[in-house]
């Protein structure tokens, strides 16, 4: 039997892979421990579009004969890509719309393979209401393993800013 989860992921069975609204949550609503979350399955072709937008043929990512003689025995997902969707789930839900990237620190701990399901989530760690930045904790899972983990520094939509 698989271990007990807790947390988001206990939830998933129950939610959209998109399980919480779009839009924008202003800084002035914004709390300390706030999480959002999306799930996606990486496919073939989610990896093929990445190579042709970010000009990253590596053949680990497109080539399964190449890739079978590499570290990872098989190909893997750029690791930009599971990164990006820390990216939507900022963009998209926490801040959301009108966030500004300030920054942003990863790191990759596990590949992630066409077909996996990656759950990415983001939580509000600090605000700087004065200044409107909110640093916020990012992690991206495959089942029970993390893939990724790192930290976001940006400027959040405000209300006084209408």
């Amino acid at each position: 039997m698989g271990s007990k989860r807790t947390g988001p992921a206990a939830m998933l069975d129950h939610r959209h892979a998109d399980n919480l609204p779009r839009g924008t949550i202003c800084i002035e609503d914004l709390e300390i421990g706030m999480m959002r979350y999306l799930q996606k399955q990486i496919t073939d072709r989610d990896i093929e579009l990445f190579a042709e937008v970010s000009t990253d043929h590596n053949p680990v990512h497109l080539d399964d004969a190449y890739a079978e003689d590499t570290i990872f025995e098989g190909r893997i997902a750029h690791g930009m890509l599971t990164a990006g969707l820390i990216s939507a789930v900022i963009g998209e839900q926490l801040p959301g719309h009108g966030t500004i990237y300030m920054g942003q620190s990863l790191k990759f701990l596990a590949p992630v393979r066409p077909g996996d399901t990656v759950l990415a989530e983001v939580s509000v760690r600090e605000i700087d209401y004065a200044k409107r930045r909110v640093t916020l904790d990012c992690r991206c899972t495959v089942g029970d393993t993390t893939v990724l983990k790192g930290e976001a520094l940006v400027l959040a939509p405000s209300r006084k800013f209408d």
